[in-house]
């Protein structure tokens, strides 16, 4: 092999590992091409564009992996949005992060809220439960009864 066939190689396999064809990225994150494409148009995401083909890079990656994560914690695309932006703000990232913690602190005491009344309406629907229970077989008590 020559010399100049092996760095072809070699310049196609850092290729490989630094960009990752949209099926890739499905595949890596398990998302679906649609929703790569939404966070594309939403400019959250900025593949480069070979043709038709989308190239994603490192970047996207690191973007797309904190962007599930921020999904999954249940902050906004806009918020997501924002903090993306703030990385570049040039102050080792100390303004993302504290705008990054208000965000988790505000969206913390939101799910705690939602886990209480889900607990409340648990135990409410529990006692239901056994109340109709008790309707239950005093109706079948008394149909016996007749009998």
């Amino acid at each position: 092999m020559s010399i100049t066939a092996h760095l072809n190689e070699r310049e196609t396999i850092q290729m490989q590992e630094t960009y990752m064809t949209i099926r890739e990225m499905c595949d890596a994150f398990d998302v679906t091409p649609r929703t790569l494409r939404f966070y594309e148009s939403k400019e959250l995401l900025f593949p480069k564009r070979d043709g038709q083909k989308r190239l994603f890079t490192k970047r996207d990656r690191a973007r797309l992996k904190l962007i599930l994560r921020g999904k999954r914690f249940g902050f906004s695309l806009e918020e997501i949005r924002q903090l993306l932006d703030l990385y570049h703000v040039g102050d080792q990232q100390q303004t993302q992060m504290n705008r990054t913690l208000e965000i988790a602190h505000d969206r913390l005491r939101d799910l705690e809220s939602q886990r209480d009344e889900m607990e409340s309406a648990i135990a409410d629907l529990r006692e239901q439960i056994k109340w109709g229970e008790k309707i239950v077989v005093s109706m079948n008590q008394t149909k016996k009864a007749a009998e």
